[in-house]
């Protein structure tokens, strides 16, 4: 990054927050939209660790896709997979991982993240995720009548519960280099919150 710009991330910063995440994995939850898979791998290489998306991992190990899946199987079955790929991906580490929208409303995928990882929630406001989903078909639970209104359901049902993560950051419309920046500035705020209940 160019250390004129601003925006860009301080080595320092990125060795703290490398060195406050240990040997945990670091798993990025929220909606659909929120930038989870983009702000996870920028994130991960600011840490030098590798980085997973627990979706296309599901996509690799079924052959199909998650829309193909939710089609044949059910959203349940799903769930069942999304759950035995999570906690295969967070046996090892640290690394980062993305995970689908439903992965943390799930109480045993949630218990295995609390159990092996750093949680943080993206967090995004309604208009923010509509105008990111919008531009793309694939998203199962969107196929509705009105899928904004669906959107704001599932937002309803699920921030309190991803409120649980370890840590949130918001996710808005600025460069994703300052996305970034708060995760790993949260991350080595939460190693001192340890310290320093």
């Amino acid at each position: 990054m160019n250390s004129s710009d601003p925006t860009a991330i301080s080595k320092p910063l990125g060795e703290r927050a490398r060195a406050a995440l240990g040997g945990r994995n670091l798993v990025f939850v929220g909606l659909m939209g929120a930038g989870k898979s983009a702000i996870g791998r920028m994130v991960a290489q600011e840490l030098g660790l590798p980085f997973v998306d627990s979706d296309h991992e599901i996509e690799r190990v079924s052959r199909m896709t998650i829309t193909e899946l939710f089609t044949a199987y059910g959203e349940a079955e799903f769930r069942a997979l999304e759950t035995r790929v999570i906690e295969r991906l967070l046996q090892t580490g640290p690394r980062v991982v993305s995970t689908g929208g439903g992965a943390f409303i799930n109480p045993n995928t949630r218990q295995q993240i609390k159990g092996s990882g750093l949680s943080i929630w993206l967090r995004a406001e309604l208009d923010v995720l509509w105008d990111r989903v919008s531009r793309r078909d694939g998203r199962p639970l969107l196929k509705t009548v009105n899928p904004k209104e669906t959107l704001e359901n599932l937002m309803k049902e699920r921030y309190p519960i991803y409120a649980e993560a370890d840590l949130t950051v918001q996710s808005r419309d600025v460069r994703k280099d300052a996305i970034v920046r708060d995760v790993l500035t949260a991350i080595a705020g939460f190693a001192n919150e340890e310290q320093d209940p």
